[in-house]
Formats: C-alpha cells, sequence, structure tokens
C-alpha cells in the first residue's frame, strides 16, 4: 500500500495547483489595482467581494461536503446524489438571480452606490453561477478527474486576469495619455471605473459554467426530494457554520463601513477600507497553502477513515502542515521589505501593520480547519456550527468595540482572537468525542521558533541591504535546520 502522506501531498499539489496560481495571479493583480485605483475606489472592490462571500456560501447551502459524504455511502447510488444536488442548486441560484434582479436598484440604495445599480446584477449572476458551478467542479474531484478540474479552472483563471490586463493596463492608460483605438472606443467607458474588476469576474465565471455544462447535463440519473431532505440536514449545520466562517472572515470590512461612516466622510471610510483590504492580501500567502490543502485534505480525509492508523495520519498531517505555515510566516516577515512592493503605491503601506497580526490568524484559522475532520467523520457535524457561531459573535462583538476606538487595527485583532479562541474550543471538544494525538510540543515549538524568530530581528535594527537579506536568510535556514533535526527520525517511517 502507498504512503497515504504521499497521497495528500500528490492530491494537493494537483487540485491545489489552479487554487495556488489562481489566488497567486489575483494576488498580482494587487498591484495593478492598487496603483491605479485610489484606496477609496479600492475600498469599493474589497466591501463589494466581502458581500460576495457571503453569498457564494449560502447559495451552496454545504452541498458541496454533503456531496462527497452521501457519494461515497452504500446505501445512495452516486449518480442520483449528483443529480439531486445540482437539480437543488440550479432552482435556488436562479431564484437568487431573479430576486436580484427585480430589485437592484433598493439594494444598491442599501449598499449606498445608488448610481451603480448594475453592480447588484453584475454579482448576482457571479455568485449563482458559480454556485451551481461547485458541484461539478466536485465531482470531477471526487471521481479524480484532474486534467478536466485544472482546465476548467485555468480557462476561467486566465479570462479573469486577461481581462483585468486589458481593461486596466491597456485601456486605462493609454486612455489617460490621449491615445486611442477601436479597441478602446468600443470597449472601454472610463466611467466604468472599478465595475471593470466586476464585469471581468462575470465574463470569467460564465466562461466556467459554460465549461462544465457537460458535466451539469449529465445530471439526469433522477432527482430523490426525500436524499435531498437527508443531505440538507446533513449540510445545515456547515452552512451556519459556513456562514459563520464567513462572518469571521469578511464582516470586518462591511463592518468597517457601517461604523466609520458615522464619524467619518464616506470618501475617508472607503479610504480605510481599501488600505485594510490591499494590507490584507499579503496574509494571503497563508491562505493559498491552506485552500491548496483543503481542496485535497477533505476527500482525503474521508477516505482515510477506514484505515486503521488513521488517527495517527491526521496527527502527522497536523505537524506537518505546522511546518509549512511557520515556514511561511517567517519568510513573509523577514522579507516584508521587498514583498510591500507588491503594493506599489506608498499610500497603502500604513496598514501593512495588520500581516503579522492576519498571517497567525490565519494560522490558526488552518489548524482549526485541520481539526474539523472529527465532528465531520463523528457525524456531529451541529459542533462545528456550534463553533463557527461562537466565533462569528465574538468576530462582531470585538469588531463592534474595538473599530471605533483602532479603526482596521482593531478588526485585524479581533480576526486573531476569534481563530485563536475557535482553534483552542475545537480541540477541547475532540477531547471528548475523536480524539487525535496531536503532537503538540512540536507544534508550539515550531510556532514559537517562528515567532520568537520574527520579533528577534526585530531588535537587531538593520537597515535595508545585502546583509540585512542575508541575516534574514540566515535565520529561515537555522529554522528548518532546527525542524529537520526534530524530524530527523521520521525519515525512518516506510513509505
Amino acid at each position: 500500500m502507498s504512503n497515504p502522506l504521499k497521497k495528500l501531498a500528490s492530491q494537493t499539489a494537483i487540485y491545489g495547483l489552479t487554487s495556488i496560481v489562481g489566488r497567486l495571479l489575483t494576488w498580482f493583480l494587487v498591484p495593478l489595482y492598487t496603483s491605479k485605483f485610489t484606496p477609496d475606489q479600492y475600498g469599493i472592490v474589497t466591501e463589494m467581494y466581502a458581500y460576495v462571500a457571503f453569498l457564494v456560501v449560502f447559495l451552496t447551502y454545504g452541498m458541496e461536503t454533503a456531496f462527497f459524504r452521501f457519494s461515497t455511502l452504500k446505501e445512495h447510488e452516486s449518480k442520483t446524489v449528483y443529480t439531486t444536488v445540482i437539480y437543488s442548486l440550479i432552482a435556488t441560484s436562479f431564484f437568487f438571480i431573479l430576486i436580484s434582479f427585480l430589485f437592484e436598484q433598493p439594494i444598491a440604495n442599501w449598499l449606498q452606490y445608488p448610481n451603480n445599480p448594475e453592480f447588484v446584477t453584475w454579482f448576482a449572476i457571479i455568485v449563482g453561477l458559480d454556485a451551481i458551478s461547485s458541484i461539478p467542479l466536485a465531482k470531477l474531484r471526487a471521481d479524480n478527474k484532474a486534467v478536466k478540474f485544472v482546465a476548467v479552472n485555468f480557462t476561467n483563471i486566465i479570462v479573469f486576469v486577461g481581462l483585468n490586463l486589458f481593461f486596466l493596463a491597456y485601456c486605462f492608460p493609454k486612455y489617460q495619455a490621449g491615445e486611442t483605438n477601436w479597441l478602446i472606443d468600443t470597449f472601454y467607458n472610463p466611467d466604468i471605473g472599478v465595475g471593470y474588476v466586476f464585469i471581468s469576474n462575470l465574463i470569467a465565471v460564465c466562461v466556467k459554467f459554460i465549461l462544465l455544462l457537460p458535466e451539469i447535463i449529465k445530471a439526469r440519473y433522477g432527482f430523490e426530494l426525500s436524499l435531498l431532505k437527508q443531505m440538507f440536514i446533513y449540510a445545515l449545520p456547515l452552512l451556519i457554520f459556513g456562514l459563520a466562517g464567513i462572518v469571521n472572515e469578511t464582516i470586518d470590512r462591511i463592518m468597517l463601513k457601517r461604523i466609520l461612516i458615522e464619524t467619518k466622510t464616506l470618501k475617508e471610510t472607503m479610504f480605510e477600507i481599501g488600505i485594510y483590504g490591499a494590507c490584507y492580501k499579503i496574509s494571503i500567502i497563508i491562505t493559498l497553502f491552506i485552500q491548496a490543502f483543503r481542496y485535497a485534505a477533505e476527500p482525503f480525509f474521508f477516505a482515510q477513515e477506514k484505515e486503521k492508523d488513521a488517527k495517527e495520519t491526521y496527527s502527522k498531517v497536523m505537524t506537518y502542515f505546522v511546518i509549512v505555515c511557520a515556514t511561511i510566516f517567517l519568510g513573509v516577515m523577514l522579507f516584508m521589505d521587498v514583498i510591500k512592493y507588491f503594493i506599489p503605491n506608498e499610500e497603502y503601506w500604513i496598514g501593512l501593520q495588520v500581516v503579522p497580526i492576519l498571517l497567525f490568524a490565519n494560522i490558526a484559522l488552518g489548524i482549526y480547519y485541520n481539526q474539523s475532520i472529527w465532528y465531520k467523520l463523528s457525524g456531529k457535524t451541529m459542533y462545528g456550527a456550534y463553533i463557527g457561531v461562537f466565533g462569528a459573535a465574538l468576530t462582531v462583538l470585538l469588531n463592534y468595540i474595538w473599530i471605533p476606538i483602532y479603526g482596521y487595527i482593531g478588526s485585524a485583532w479581533a480576526t486573531l482572537i476569534c481563530y485563536a479562541s475557535m482553534m483552542v474550543l475545537s480541540f477541547i471538544l475532540s477531547r471528548k468525542h475523536y480524539p487525535i494525538k496531536y503532537d503538540l510540543i512540536k507544534i508550539l515549538l515550531y510556532l514559537g521558533l517562528a515567532f520568537g524568530l520574527y520579533y528577534f530581528t526585530a531588535y537587531l535594527s538593520l537597515s535595508a541591504g545585502m546583509i540585512k537579506y542575508f541575516t534574514h536568510g540566515a535565520i529561515v535556514v537555522v529554522f528548518l535546520g532546527v525542524i529537520l533535526l526534530v524530524e530527523r527520525p521520521l525519515r525512518n517511517i516506510k513509505s
């Protein structure tokens, strides 16, 4: 039998490839956005995508995980499970799109974009088609059709990035310089501004949906209402948890606007949201790994459940996961002088102080995701909802208290405290319901060492230059050396 850890690593590389590349490419769009848009304009992009995150979770209502679970159960035909899920999502998504079209102006007024009701309709189509597309993509993963999965996602990414470059890197500067041609005259309108980010997303999602139509059409093996009810009962706690998770992840950007607008002008408020949103993007470096890991980890954990050494495998996965995250944290913070230039506009740099806070917050979230397998495998998914709701309530409370005092700095600290609290609470509950012997000594050692080395460099006060970079590089090597020394006995594990 092949080593299950090697299998997980290969699946993480395959199914996470498009996720990593896609997030990296959109991350590389941050310099483009921040160079073309002022912070208050970029704040519009930040806020709108915060709402999108809520809507995508709401419209998929936990059915992706339910699909994985029920398609592996012997009492259900996998084709029937797929058809039932896809029909359900099509119905709810198109209903949502219809409602959004009918009430676009009132919604735009509530968002305080009364002159841009088109934003509402654009995003309704984006999240609706994205929700439907999630299940065909999940089926490709379950069927191990990696080539098609990668092809569809890469096409979506290329279209999105390509259109951003066309509108903002080609049309925008030429128009500003007074140059024109038939492409610019036909496709570019300077009044649309940040709307071109949304238009690019809309077209890319439509292309992805079209590519997945053959998989959607395959859903013709019978819709079972009774099966849908069972899946919904299983998925409801996951929906609650998912919505709570999005509250933890994005509610700060929404609350920043609603709270700061009481004491600041709309332009000043959006300026702060734009700074926070841009600097938040730097912490995506750890999020990239976490997202790629989750693509492969969920089906892997379910499949591994049948093995007698499953819990030992889960423990090892956690240790390796922490090693990667701690290394990323140390590398990012030691070379922030270079990384910050991904945001070329110095107006945004005032917000860089949130980066270490958010990096550690995402590490805590990643650890929590690893732990969450205990309530998924034990069938006690309601605990996931309880923990998520607890975290959401804590996030809202801390943001409500701290935003008026500290602004977006308070939001960053609220995120860290929320994720750390969820991590600890999940660990405590897992000890009772599905105990896994995680190597806590190693986990704390690696995280503490990364954190300590980062703060040690702050006292060195080295000016930017080769000496500083050489010293910081040496510190990273020392950190990796300690890991190799501690993990050396694992080389004898049989493959």
